[in-house]
C-alpha cells in the first residue's frame, strides 16, 4: 500500500487553525442554543439600546419590539451554526488534502466559513451592534472587544489557509 509524503507544518497549521475556529464556533452556538437567555438578554439591550447614553438623535434606531429581538438573536444563532458546519466541513477537507495537491475546495470552503464568521463578528457586531446600535457606549453590554477577538482572529486563520506552501517541513 503506497503511503503519501509527510504534509508540511503550513498544512498542518492550516487544519489545525481551521479546526480551532470551528470548534469555537460550535461552542458558541451550542451555549446560545442550550443558555438561550444569558445572550438573548445581551442581543436585547444592545438592540433597545436603553444601556447607552439616550442620545435622541440616535434613539431612534432602537429596536424594542421582542419579536423583532429575539427574531435577530435566532437568525445569528443560525448563521453561528452554519459557520461552525461549513468550518468543520472545510478543516475535514483541508486534513484530507495530499501534499502537492492545489487544495483548491478545500481552501475555499474554509475561506467561506472563516469569511462568515468575520461578518458576523465584524459587520454584525463591531460595525452593527457596535457603531449603529452604540454598543461601545454600554458599560453592561459592550461586547465589542469580544467581537475583536474573534474577527481578528478569523482573519489570521484566513491568511494562513492561502499561504502557499512551498517546501514542507
Amino acid at each position: 500500500m503506497a503511503t503519501s509524503p509527510p504534509r508540511g507544518a503550513l498544512h498542518l497549521a492550516s487544519v489545525l487553525l481551521t479546526a480551532t475556529v470551528a470548534l469555537y464556533m460550535a461552542l458558541v452556538a451550542f451555549g446560545n442554543i442550550t443558555d438561550f437567555g444569558t445572550n438573548q438578554q445581551f442581543v436585547q439591550h444592545v438592540l433597545a439600546m436603553d444601556t447607552t447614553f439616550k442620545d435622541d438623535d440616535l434613539m431612534w434606531r432602537a429596536i424594542t419590539g421582542k419579536g423583532l429581538q429575539n427574531t435577530a438573536y435566532v437568525a445569528i444563532i443560525v448563521w453561528e451554526t452554519a459557520a461552525a458546519l461549513v468550518l468543520a466541513y472545510g478543516t475535514w477537507l483541508l486534513a484530507r488534502r495530499r501534499q502537492g495537491g492545489d487544495g483548491a475546495a478545500a481552501r475555499r470552503i474554509a475561506t467561506y466559513g472563516l469569511l462568515m464568521v468575520m461578518l458576523l463578528f465584524g459587520a454584525g457586531f463591531i460595525a452593527i451592534g457596535g457603531e449603529w446600535f452604540s454598543m461601545w457606549q454600554s458599560s453592561d453590554w459592550n461586547g465589542l472587544d469580544a467581537a475583536l477577538r474573534v474577527f481578528l482572529l478569523s482573519g489570521i486563520v484566513l491568511i494562513v489557509v492561502h499561504l502557499p506552501e512551498r517546501n514542507p517541513v
